[in-house]
């Protein structure tokens, strides 16, 4: 019951997202959608997902997306309104058959908790037998992230150090627009001494 009235909320709060012009509005909008889209993970008991939607969706985006209002107008353009309607029309059409596939594919998913279900079955009795003799970690969480699934977190180590240093260089206002302007400038008072 508490998950379906998140889930309302959600939607509620995604309806209040496409309806509003003012880009302030969306972003404190789009940061409320995070935190209860976190509270929804915590009540389905995956605390560390809800953990990190709270700070990278609630807390980081949304200082992001502040910093970069600084760069934009305060209200969406409008555009005009020819040829909107066919536009919206097709897109809504390629979302709602897009939606009717993923509800048809989460339908033949197993239930929640389900001990019968493939995962349960071959691949977690595994983890949970194997990782201590195998790796000597006591934590079988850490034994799956550090060892099992090595690469691969590296690989999100490496795209969270990427997307920081993108944003720093951002953030730092120092583009090559910039750069080229404070040279030309450079250049042009040594001309004049």
């Amino acid at each position: 019951m508490t998950n379906m009235l998140l889930l309302l909320f959600l939607v509620f709060l995604l309806v209040l997202v496409i309806r509003t012009r003012r880009l302030f509005a969306v972003v404190v909008l789009a940061g409320a959608y995070s935190l209860v889209s976190a509270a929804m993970f915590v009540n389905l008991d995956a605390v560390d997902v809800a953990f990190t939607e709270a700070a990278v969706g609630a807390g980081i985006s949304t200082v992001l997306f502040l910093a970069t209002m600084a760069y934009l107008p305060g209200r969406e353009k409008v555009l005009p309104s020819s040829g909107r309607f066919g536009n919206n029309m097709s897109a809504a059409i390629i979302c709602v058959i897009a939606g009717a596939l993923l509800v048809a594919a989460a339908v033949e998913l197993p239930a929640v908790g389900d001990p019968n279900a493939p995962a349960h079955l071959h691949v977690a009795p595994r983890y949970l037998e194997e990782s201590y003799s195998f790796l000597h970690i006591p934590n079988v969480v850490t034994t799956v992230l550090a060892s099992y699934r090595g690469f691969d977190t590296l690989g999100e180590t490496i795209v969270v150090f990427t997307a920081g240093l993108g944003v720093l260089v951002l953030l730092s206002g120092y583009t090559r627009t910039r750069r080229t302007r404070n040279e030309t400038l450079s250049r042009g008072e040594g001309d004049d001494a």
